[in-house]
């Protein structure tokens, strides 16, 4: 039986995820007609550039402040931006500076929502339930992102888009109205703490109750110090951040090449439907399956990737590019929620925030740095050479923390169950 909890997590982080995925299409469709390419990236970096700033300041104030109250700011900084940006564009030609400055808003509430997130629920979810509760959470973001880009670009035709970043701003408020007013369930609350038998044996965080006096600055170095403590997470970072930057290079030239190679556009459509299938069908299997170190299912999963990178590489028919995509696609379907509740059981509470910022920064900014460098790569050493090296080092960096003594360990039977701040 779900509990109130988990539905109003559920609830909560659905709406946020369709609304976040309406987002890019709608700026897309309004931009485009009246501006430029170059003015639709000018808006959509003014989004990017306030979150890779911001998120390790975020990750402090997740770690001083309650989450809830973090979560419920975040969003509510969203749906203010958005229902701006809706009435923008309901009174006329889209303005490109008051576009991307609305855009900036938008992403200083992403940095600061998205490390209180994991806390909010490593905080309100007991430990023997995160799995389930965590793929339940990323099966909700795999059918809102499915959904958002479909339903921005009905509202366009239909209504246009000044409605659908209305929508947009009305689910953030959902969103924080869920999200903000969650509480502990009973155990949770008069659960002790006690140190993860899992972790470093060196001295614990610094609580935002101790650190508050040292300064901000201070917090910001003891997070990345509790980062160091654990060696498997930088690993599987900087491991993360090759498969971002793989991922870039697959999204730009892997249309190219089923266009040119594959049989057209038809093609890719028929390969990114695989992987769509394929990530829905990982995060779904990730709580049924046997998988006792769940580190090693990261890792494996992560590695998939290396699979479409060769296939489009060699230029693989459709239908063999198209398994190798949704094994990769499945293999990221298993690994987000392990790694969500990895992180949640290992990291102390009083530094997730701060700790987890690290990992979303490397992920936001790895990603762009492939879509950026692809073209340019492809022009100078042609589309083959880029994806092989990328399907190498994805493997590679993978599959190589399997060699850290942390990775090969067992996970705890029961660790502490923390209360909610």
């Amino acid at each position: 039986m779900t509990s109130p909890i988990t539905r109003r997590l559920l609830t909560g982080r659905t709406a946020a995820a369709l609304a976040t995925s309406l987002i890019p299409t709608t700026l897309t469709l309004a931009v485009v007609p009246t501006g430029s390419a170059g003015d639709l990236g000018i808006v959509l970096a003014s989004e990017l550039l306030p979150m890779l700033l911001l998120l390790p300041v975020a990750g402090v104030v997740a770690d001083r402040h309650p989450a809830r109250r973090v979560v419920l700011a975040a969003d509510l900084v969203r749906a203010a931006a958005q229902a701006a940006t809706g009435l923008l564009l309901l009174a006329g030609p889209a303005r490109i500076g008051w576009l991307a400055a609305l855009a900036a808003v938008t992403g200083v509430g992403v940095a600061f929502g998205n490390p209180s997130v994991r806390t909010l629920v490593a905080a309100v979810v007991p430990v023997a339930d995160r799995l389930r509760v965590n793929s339940r959470l990323a099966v909700a973001g795999g059918l809102a992102q499915i959904a958002g880009p479909a339903a921005a670009g009905g509202m366009m035709l239909t209504l246009g888009a000044g409605w659908s970043s209305l929508l947009t701003a009305a689910l953030f408020a959902a969103s924080a109205l869920t999200l903000g007013g969650l509480r502990p369930a009973a155990a949770l609350a008069a659960a002790p703490a006690r140190p993860s038998p899992s972790a470093a044996p060196a001295r614990p965080a610094p609580s935002a109750a101790s650190t508050g006096r040292a300064g901000f600055a201070a917090e910001l170095r003891g997070g990345w110090a509790e980062a160091r403590r654990h060696p498997w997470f930088l690993a599987n970072v900087l491991a993360h951040g090759v498969w971002h930057l793989a991922a870039g290079l697959l999204l730009t030239l892997g249309p190219l090449i089923a266009v040119e190679s594959l049989g057209g556009a038809g093609s890719w459509v028929v390969i990114a439907q695989a992987g769509t299938a394929g990530v829905l069908a990982g995060v779904w299997a990730a709580r049924r399956l046997p998988i006792r170190r769940p580190l090693h299912g990261v890792a494996v999963g992560a590695a998939a990737q290396a699979l479409p990178l060769a296939a489009l590489a060699l230029r693989l028919p459709t239908a063999v590019t198209a398994a190798a995509y949704c094994l990769a696609m499945f293999g990221l379907g298993v690994l987000s929620p392990l790694w969500e509740t990895e992180l949640q059981r290992r990291i102390p509470l009083e530094a997730l925030g701060r700790v987890g910022s690290f990992d979303t920064l490397i992920s936001f900014a790895a990603r762009p740095l492939g879509l950026a460098v692809a073209a340019p790569l492809a022009g100078v050493t042609g589309t083959a050479a880029p994806l092989l090296v990328a399907a190498v080092l994805t493997a590679a960096a993978n599959l190589g923390v399997l060699l850290l003594p942390d990775i090969r360990r067992l996970p705890a039977e029961r660790e502490a169950e923390p209360a909610l701040r």
